[in-house]
C-alpha cells in the first residue's frame, strides 16, 4: 500500500491511495484539468481510479469530485448529509456511507470515522490491506476519545497541523474567522495534532505526514517543532504542501 497527495491546504486538496489492486481518491477540491495534470505528475490518470471518497463538502474537498466522476464514470462514496452537496446525493454515482461501518473497495478496508467540524455529516478515514494501516486525518476542531481510538495504531499517519495558535492570534483573519478556525469544530493546531501522537503507538509509524498547514497561521518549522518529539523515528516526518502535494510513500 503506498499514498500520496495532489495537494494539501485551503486551495485545493485530494489524496491518492494505492495497493497492487486497486487506486481510490480521496476528496478533489481541484478542476478537472488540474486533477489531471496533477495525477500525470504522480505517473496516474483518472482511468486508473476505482472510486472516490468524500470526507467532507467545504470546496477545498469537493468541488472537483462530481465533474471528475461524471467525466470519468466513477462511484462517489461520502455521508448522506456531506452528499446533501450540489445535486451529489442526487447523482447515480453517489454511494451512502454509513459512518462506522466498514466497507471493501478494491480489497482496500475502509472505515470512515465520524469527526467534529463544521460540515453537515463530515469523516475522516482509516484504510486497512494486508495487515498495514494507514489513517488519514484532516479538517477536524478537536480530538475525541473516538477518533484517538481510531487512529492508535497506524502504519502511516496524514496528519492535519492546520495551524500556531500564536500566529492565528496574531494573524490578518477577522476575529469570527480566528474563532471557527481555532474552535471545536474548526481545525487541528500544533499542539492538539501532537497530543494525538502522544497517546498513539509511534514505534508502528514508517511515516508521518502534517498536512492541510494554513500559509498564513503556521509554518512547517513550528509544525515540526511540536509533532517531531512525539515520534520515535524523526525521519519519518515530512509535510504536505499546497502546489506540491508530495510524492509516492510507501507502507512495507
Amino acid at each position: 500500500m503506498r499514498f500520496a497527495s495532489l495537494g494539501s491546504g485551503s486551495k485545493g486538496n485530494a489524496t491518492l491511495l494505492e495497493t497492487d489492486q486497486s487506486c481510490v481518491l480521496i476528496d478533489c477540491g481541484f478542476t478537472i484539468k488540474e486533477t489531471e495534470r496533477r495525477m500525470a505528475r504522480l505517473g496516474r490518470a483518472p482511468t486508473d481510479l476505482a472510486a472516490i471518497l468524500v470526507t467532507h463538502e467545504h470546496s477545498d474537498h469537493i468541488k472537483g469530485v462530481l465533474p471528475l466522476a461524471r467525466k470519468y464514470k466513477l462511484p462517489v462514496y461520502c455521508s448522506y448529509g456531506t452528499g446533501e452537496y450540489g445535486q451529489l446525493r442526487l447523482s447515480h454515482h453517489w454511494q451512502n456511507l454509513e459512518l462506522g461501518q466498514e466497507l471493501d473497495i478494491g480489497g482496500i478496508t475502509v472505515t470512515p470515522v465520524a469527526v467534529p467540524h463544521d460540515a453537515r455529516e463530515p469523516c475522516q478515514f482509516v484504510f486497512r490491506y494486508q495487515k498495514k494501516t494507514f489513517g488519514l486525518l484532516t479538517d477536524l476542531g478537536s480530538i475525541t476519545p473516538f477518533v484517538r481510538e481510531h487512529y492508535r495504531r497506524c502504519d502511516a499517519l496524514l496528519l492535519e497541523c492546520n495551524h500556531d495558535v500564536t500566529m492565528l492570534a496574531n494573524g490578518p483573519y477577522p476575529y469570527s474567522l480566528k474563532q471557527r478556525v481555532g474552535g471545536d469544530w474548526g481545525h487541528l493546531n500544533n499542539q492538539q495534532a501532537a497530543s494525538l501522537l502522544a497517546e498513539a503507538e509511534v514505534g508502528h509509524l514508517q511515516h508521518v505526514v502534517m498536512a492541510h498547514l494554513s500559509e498564513k497561521n503556521n509554518t512547517p518549522a513550528l509544525a515540526r517543532a511540536a509533532i517531531e518529539p512525539m515520534l520515535a523515528n524523526s525521519d519519518a516526518l515530512l509535510s504536505a504542501d499546497q502546489e506540491a502535494g508530495f510524492g509516492w510513500l510507501e507502507i512495507a
